[in-house]
């Protein structure tokens, strides 16, 4: 089903086309190199779903509140902005907060399908060929789930945001293979799994759950998979060439977090934009989000060794130094769980409780 004729942009807008920069890198070395790689890829294949069957996509949702958030999660709550509103004004937020979320999840699935292309292309292992193969199946997985959840369930799409835009740009238009893996694999996944992990959590609508929910359990292992790779390869750089890939990050988690601005919702909304993103800034629910938005990227960049005392700065700054002690894996694997613990529930015939 044509989704175009729901986009907030004209038909012809539709396209983003740039110059990319990527190597073409064939290896004769059919010796494996990373039996952790190998064994993340046997996972890969082994946890490979479809999503027609997996997904009961009969259930129905409020058509006013798909998701059915509290919200206390939504945007400007508790603000004099807030309190300010009418409740048709708050209705129309928390539909568009929604729409806008699931939109940049379904192009940013989009750009995961492409940058996980472009890794089978110019990785140079034959290991890291063979997973980023099976990722790509599940990027494409993922933009058909969201695809259909937002134009079955859902009346409009917005456009991808700037922030978003300018990461995947950034990641697919270096030549070197790793910035692919450092802007897809670690920043943009990473952010990923905590907005998924917002709506898995406190949404109370299980369609939007599962789907989430099943998303997160292949982004655990995107995450795990750029982890390996990026952690074996890093020690061989020079100092130069790591400050190099630490500006990359810096730079990128501070474009993630604004992309949570969405400036082009409230220009929708018809709301000041600058009133908004004052208030935004002042949020306590806002601030609680954005330091949990770096709760997966930290403790990777750490792990990967790009760990110096200008990145330290720049997520003490962002608020979100405290994770870095926290155990990546750990989280990664109870991703997997929770999402067994759905198709079970699920097969029983009723809905995940919001935690």
């Amino acid at each position: 089903m044509a989704a175009v004729f729901k986009y907030i942009l004209p038909v012809e807008e539709t396209h983003w086309k740039f110059q990319g920069a990527g190597e073409t890198t064939f290896t004769w070395n059919y010796d494996t190199q990373s039996e952790d790689l190998l064994r993340l890829y046997a996972k890969g294949k082994q946890q490979q779903w479809d999503a027609d069957k997996r997904i009961d996509w009969s259930i129905d949702v409020d058509p006013d509140d798909p998701m059915q958030v509290d919200e206390t999660v939504l945007p400007l709550y508790g603000t004099p902005l807030w309190h300010k509103m009418s409740e048709r004004q708050k209705s129309d937020l928390r539909y568009h907060a929604q729409v806008h979320n699931l939109s940049q999840f379904l192009h940013g699935e989009q750009g995961a399908l492409i940058c996980a292309a472009r890794i089978v292309q110019d990785v140079p292992t034959i290991e890291s060929k063979f997973y980023a193969a099976t990722q790509v199946m599940d990027e494409a997985r993922h933009v058909e789930a969201y695809r259909r959840l937002l134009t079955e369930k859902f009346r409009f799409v917005y456009p991808i945001s700037k922030p978003l835009k300018v990461l995947l740009e950034q990641a697919l238009t270096d030549k070197r293979w790793d910035f692919t893996y450092l802007g897809m694999q670690v920043l943009i996944e990473g952010v990923a799994l905590v907005a998924f992990q917002r709506i898995r959590d406190y949404s109370r609508n299980a369609l939007c759950q599962a789907v989430n929910a099943y998303v997160m359990q292949d982004e655990a292992r995107h995450v795990a998979f750029g982890r390996l790779a990026l952690r074996d390869y890093y020690p061989e750089l020079t100092d130069a060439e790591r400050r190099e890939r630490e500006d990359f990050v810096i730079e990128g988690s501070y474009h993630l977090r604004d992309r949570f601005n969405s400036p082009e919702m409230w220009e929708q909304l018809g709301f000041d934009v600058k009133e908004v993103l004052k208030e935004l800034d002042g949020a306590e629910g806002q601030i609680r989000f954005r330091k949990r938005l770096f709760s997966r990227i930290v403790p990777t960049v750490r792990d990967i060794g790009l760990w110096s005392e200008r990145v330290q700065k720049a997520y003490t700054d962002m608020g979100g130094i405290q994770y870095a002690k926290t155990d990546a894996q750990e989280m990664l694997d109870n991703d997997a769980k929770v999402a067994q613990e759905f198709d079970r529930k699920m097969k029983e015939g009723f809905s995940v409780p919001a935690k």
